[in-house]
């Protein structure tokens, strides 16, 4: 196992150099940054150690980043730090999911203690979840990449057979599929997940500093670069990096970038020396590249490139038995990081989730998790259609049978039991539905299945 890493955020910068050399006597790896930028970077789900915040800081302040920190990884520790002795904001840290809290001025031997526990916890998910995938369990890249439909399945398969290989590789997957997710899981479970993730998204870059911002600069450069400059490239060294919508590169950059990927190399502006880049390159594309290249906006010879190793993430569409369930876990993830209980989630609503078309995919039914946890849509599976009663009848009373039944297996977490009782029907009937409308073990989960026989 990697050496256990502290990550120190602090815009003080005599009291953070102080804290780190304090916490190095105790024998702590410390690692500091004076804001949140990159934080980010160096944390996720293989992440073996814990975060040390200021709360109060400019840009992005502790609370933020604890609730960034918490969506990567809920159970990275994150202890926060600040000297305005604020019961309330403590409070409220705890109950969003802060490890620990700590006021200024603090003794070194206290804060170090927090982090060996912290420490020492981490640790013990870690093995957990090492030792769950080994007896066949639910794996880290099953809880961030949910469904039990065969794509899913097969993706999963896919992302972890390419994750240990370390190859370049291209993902191709609708807006809102999951793609950074799949970024992220094949980084976590390579040998690079304690080394930096850095997400560069090509289509937002300044064109006018696009080179800047990849490559680097030294001083005099051009008018502006004032002092030398690592580029985010440089700034990845041993970990991986993700371009997002590679489709939306510059031809010209292309070529430079073609570069990068076949000799592992950079060069900054202004100079003439090379630098050696040990990376892992993951690209994503919403767009069809091979369309994209014989339209002559993207080269042939850096599609085949990173052509690799290519991983198909599958729509909403084309997992619909998956969208219940996955929408009761969005629903309990949101109302973790909004600090709310758990919410009882009615059939009807599942129901009309299940019915409803999703064009944004996975993000647009995380937003409707969120405003339905937040209260601001008490009914977020109806649509105009569904309000307007269009259709046959005989269709109508058909799909909403079939979004019952659906909703009902999902929200008893695919014990078919209670699913019969609920609804007055033998449990014969039930099967017959089921095999009617093609539900038939789509939702159910093996060890339900198991005890569904079992209560035959």
């Amino acid at each position: 196992m990697s050496e256990q890493r502290v990550l120190l955020v602090d815009d003080e910068e005599e009291l953070r150099r102080s804290t780190a050399q304090a916490l190095e006597l105790f024998g702590l790896s410390v690692q500091t940054f004076f804001n949140a930028d990159h934080v980010l970077e160096l944390t996720g789900f293989g992440f073996d150690g814990v975060v040390v915040s200021d709360i109060r800081m400019p840009g992005t302040d502790g609370m933020t980043l604890l609730q960034k920190i918490r969506e990567l990884d809920a159970e990275i520790p994150v202890i926060l730090v600040t000297g305005h002795g604020d019961v309330q904001l403590a409070v409220k840290a705890m109950r969003e999911g802060a490890y620990d809290f700590l006021e200024k001025p603090f003794t070194p031997q206290h804060l170090a203690g927090i982090i060996r526990r912290g420490l020492d916890r981490r640790s013990l998910v870690l093995e957990n979840r090492r030792l769950r995938a080994v007896a066949g369990k639910r794996d880290d890249v099953e809880a961030r990449l949910p469904g039990r439909t065969q794509v899913m399945v097969d993706l999963r398969y896919r992302i972890r057979a390419i994750g240990a290989a370390d190859a370049d590789t291209l993902i191709i997957g609708e807006t809102g599929a999951g793609k950074e997710v799949v970024a992220r899981a094949l980084h976590d479970i390579s040998s690079r997940a304690n080394r930096p993730f850095i997400a560069i998204n090509c289509a937002a870059l300044p064109e006018n500093l696009i080179e800047s911002e990849l490559f680097g600069h030294e001083a005099g450069a051009f008018p502006g670069a004032l002092r030398p400059r690592y580029g985010k490239f440089e700034h990845g060294r041993g970990g991986t990096i993700l371009l997002d919508e590679i489709g939306s590169m510059p031809v010209d950059l292309q070529a430079k970038f073609l570069r990068v990927l076949q000799e592992r190399v950079i060069t900054r502006l202004g100079s003439n020396e090379t630098v050696p880049l040990d990376v892992r390159f993951i690209a994503t594309s919403k767009v069809d590249l091979e369309a994209e290249m014989a339209a002559g906006r993207f080269r042939a010879d850096l599609f085949y490139r990173l052509n690799v190793a290519t991983i198909h993430v599958p729509s909403l569409a084309q997992r619909r038995p998956d969208i219940p369930l996955l929408f009761l876990q969005l629903v309990r993830e949101a109302a973790a990081r909004y600090g709310r209980e758990d919410l009882d989630v009615p059939a009807d609503v599942i129901s009309a989730i299940a019915q409803r078309d999703w064009p944004g995919n996975v993000r647009e039914l995380r937003n409707a998790a969120d405003r339905l946890v937040l209260g601001l849509d008490p009914k977020p599976g109806e649509t105009g259609a569904a309000k307007d009663g269009a259709g046959r009848l005989a269709d109508k009373v058909a799909a909403f049978e079939r979004n019952l039944i659906a909703g009902e297996i999902a929200a008893h977490g695919g014990a078919l039991r209670p699913v019969y009782e609920s609804l007055g029907i033998s449990r014969k009937t039930l099967y017959e539905k089921m095999q009617k409308y093609g539900l038939d073990k789509k939702l159910l989960g093996p060890e339900h299945m198991l005890q569904d026989d079992r209560d035959g």
